[in-house]
């Protein structure tokens, strides 16, 4: 059974990653997982400086998720490539890193600085935080931002390039679509959605920010809608992101139309989710006779083409 998919020369052994911001930087926590047995791990978001993030409160537990307003608090780039890249050299784990940035340049600053180190596998650019005051959220809602920023950044690597979209807007395929034309070779989706938390008590917000980024199981369906939304839009791969805690979950965003998933909120849970994930996909596939992965991807539609498999059949699709 064939779980490995690839992006340009990089092979995945299977399609569950670890979201960026839920898994540290991938050398914290491999005592407690084997990161080896994930697809890839995404790093902490990186810019070019250290930041600090937003003040405390920035995280608060919700009933079906949590809401979080981090700011993209990271080490930046040269620390991370002076302390973090050696231990990364030596864990066995694909490595894609996540840049965040308040400007184009910036952008283009941190991804000249590491393309060269081979253990970066490949980058996701986050255009879409909704909670970080400098950037983020200011390019992920205009289509020709995003334009820009992936037409920049693919003139400057040969790696697998995978834009972060937000899902705070109307239409998400939009800008999937303006990352394609621009030589994306996947979109990641969905984001965190804007949420608020107010504590009766104090009478106030429980964030500092008052406003933060949603995850977790509550986002799910929203998640998958926009995933469909895409799928239908586009050509290259999607990578789902959003209340993925299960195998389970995992397979309803391939029949969404996702190419692979990733693992995010349920990681602070257990750090091992990822894995166990990964091989609930394998034994499922087994029990259902499925020979590759890629069979699931949006196979229920009907009629099947090149892109859409039909459930049940015993084709597949190889182009996925």
């Amino acid at each position: 059974m064939t779980e490995s998919f690839s992006l340009r020369d990089v092979t995945f052994q299977n399609r569950v990653f670890t979201a960026s911001g839920t898994f540290g930087y991938g050398d914290e926590v491999v005592d407690l997982v084997d990161v080896d047995r994930i697809g890839a791990v995404i790093t902490k978001s990186l810019s070019l400086k250290p930041r600090d993030g937003n003040p405390p409160p920035r995280i608060v537990e919700t009933p079906a998720g949590m809401l979080n307003s981090i700011g993209l608090a990271n080490i930046g780039v040269k620390k991370f490539i002076d302390e973090k890249i050696p231990k990364l050299e030596h864990i066995g784990a694909t490595i894609l890193a996540n840049i965040a940035a308040s400007s184009v340049d910036e952008y283009c600053a941190v991804m000249d600085m590491l393309d060269s180190f081979e253990i970066i596998r490949g980058y996701e650019i986050n255009v879409s935080c909704p909670n970080d005051r400098d950037g983020g959220l200011q390019f992920g809602p205009d289509p020709a931002k995003v334009a820009q920023i992936t037409r920049q950044l693919r003139k400057r690597t040969a790696k697998p390039l995978i834009i972060k979209l937000t899902p705070n807007v109307t239409r998400v395929s939009e800008f999937a679509l303006a990352a394609e034309a621009e030589g994306a070779d996947a979109v990641s989706l969905i984001n965190t959605l804007i949420g608020m938390a107010v504590d009766i008590h104090t009478r106030k917000p429980k964030l500092s920010t008052v406003t933060g980024g949603l995850s977790g199981p509550a986002i799910k369906p929203v998640a998958l809608a926009k995933v469909y939304e895409t799928f239908k839009a586009v050509k290259i791969p999607i990578i789902g992101i959003g209340g993925v805690s299960t195998w389970e979950d995992a397979i309803e965003f391939f029949l969404a139309g996702a190419t692979a998933v990733q693992t995010g909120t349920a990681n602070f849970v257990s750090p091992a989710c990822a894995v166990n994930i990964a091989e609930g996909i394998a034994a499922y596939c087994k029990s259902k006779k499925i020979r590759d992965v890629a069979e699931l991807v949006a196979c229920w539609t009907h009629p099947p083409t090149s892109r859409w498999c039909k459930a049940g059949s015993e084709s597949y699709c190889a182009m996925m």
